[in-house]
């Protein structure tokens, strides 16, 4: 068992879901369309799923497990990781804030919301790609035998808060709907 692997495997989840994104921005550009039945359910993925549900294993319990194993924050990886996903969060609040009037006919609300939507695709890409090359390859070889054992516990906790499994339960619901209206492959069952 590895420290990383039910990240990695959510990973999967919101990859599927940016393939899907990626469509209905590239369908909203060209038909000059922006509405809430489209993008309402992206955004409710990306605040729950990989917010809510993912980043707090990764910033409330992966992450310090890291830095008292010696990798840094400051100036490191972890550092990198934080900030971009503050800067993630920031979009995506960006976005749902120009949805309504997007969706109202702004047109101007809603090229922001199709910027943001792009910009957005391409940070959260990278952002999955150093995580699964470089930062979870550093993690599955600091965190053994104990440490291993405490951050898997960790993760089961995270998983019994409040809320949390009714939002991953929804929000791998979206997921499905979203990969099959868009003909991606069915999601893989962890």
């Amino acid at each position: 068992m590895h420290a990383t692997k039910c990240l990695r495997d959510e990973h999967q989840v919101i990859l599927r879901v940016l393939d899907c994104f990626g469509d209905a921005l590239t369908r909203s550009r060209e038909s000059g369309e922006v509405s809430s039945e489209v993008f309402g359910p992206f955004l409710d993925f990306f605040r729950g799923f990989a917010d809510k549900c993912h980043h707090c294993k990764e910033e409330d319990r992966l992450f310090p497990v890291l830095e008292d194993r010696g990798i840094p924050r400051d100036g490191g990886p972890i550092g990198v990781m934080l900030y971009e996903h503050q800067q993630g969060r920031m979009m995506v609040t960006e976005m749902a804030h120009r949805l309504e009037a997007a969706d109202g006919g702004d047109a101007a609300a809603a090229k922001t919301l199709l910027d943001y939507g792009q910009t957005f695709l391409a940070l959260l890409r990278q952002h999955i790609e150093k995580e699964d090359l470089i930062l979870f390859g550093m993690a599955d070889q600091v965190t053994q035998g104990e440490d291993l054992s405490q951050l898997l516990s960790a993760y089961r906790e995270a998983e019994e808060e409040d809320g949390y499994a009714a939002t991953y339960g929804r929000c791998f619901k979206i997921a499905e709907r979203l990969a099959e209206t868009y003909g991606k492959p069915k999601l893989p069952v962890f």
